[in-house]
């Protein structure tokens, strides 16, 4: 996938995760950790198995600098992986960076 198609991807997503599996059923244990984090704000967000597209899986991790999945987008922003998404939640600021992605 090229960095165009990815970067049209994030745009079209207030929130996009890249993750291993569904979102309704996540394949990994740091996927389903951010889906539950995400779950908690009832929002709407994306998703995208890289699963199903092992190019996407490679591409996304060289687009981003960040060797692992899941992968957090708000606002066209790389925010990180499950451990940042988590430390931002657990000091309450993940409320207001959605807050503000999704008013936006």
């Amino acid at each position: 996938m090229t960095k165009k198609n990815i970067e049209k991807l994030i745009n079209e997503h207030k929130i996009l995760v890249f993750i291993k599996g569904e979102k309704k059923q996540p394949v990994c244990g740091f996927s389903h950790q951010v889906i539950n984090i995400l779950n908690n704000f009832n929002i709407e967000y994306h998703t995208i198995n890289v699963l199903q597209d092992l190019e996407i899986k490679k591409d996304i991790k060289e687009y981003s600098n960040w060797p692992t999945i899941p992968q957090i987008y708000i606002n066209g922003e790389f925010i990180g992986g499950a451990e940042i998404l988590t430390n931002l939640y657990e000091k309450y600021e993940l409320g207001e960076i959605l807050e503000k992605a999704l008013n936006s």
